[in-house]
């Protein structure tokens, strides 16, 4: 079990979304959020915005955030889409999640929920 000063400090880093595995949207060398995504995930961000419709059956259901590797929020805050793969014969790893209705934050994950970072709208 934690020390409870230790677990207060996790939730305060979790609410500020400063946790391991989530990366802030704008970089350090400056690039927009855009830059090194495949241009399917900006594909997918673009269907996001505009509401569907989406490819896939599970596009837009809950994400759980089981991981807590995203800020905590109340459950069915976020909403989980499929980025596809070129050549994958199944939804492969990438997605993207959005949270709030609409969707006000947009993280984006290569590995299938190890690691998330946080991208920006599409203007």
């Amino acid at each position: 079990m934690l020390h409870p000063l230790v677990t207060r400090l996790l939730l305060v880093l979790a609410l500020l979304g400063l946790v391991a595995g989530c990366t802030p949207a704008s970089s350090d060398a400056g690039l927009p959020s855009h830059a090194g995504l495949p241009p399917e995930a900006i594909e997918t961000l673009a269907l996001i915005q505009r509401g569907g419709p989406f490819p896939y059956r599970k596009d837009g259901t809950t994400f759980h955030n089981r991981e807590r590797l995203l800020p905590l929020k109340p459950r069915g805050y976020y909403r989980e889409y499929t980025v596809p793969t070129p050549g994958a014969r199944d939804r492969g790893a990438r997605r993207i999640v959005s949270g709030g209705n609409p969707p006000a934050v947009f993280y984006y994950t290569a590995d299938h929920y190890r690691s998330f970072r946080q991208i920006e709208p599409l203007p």
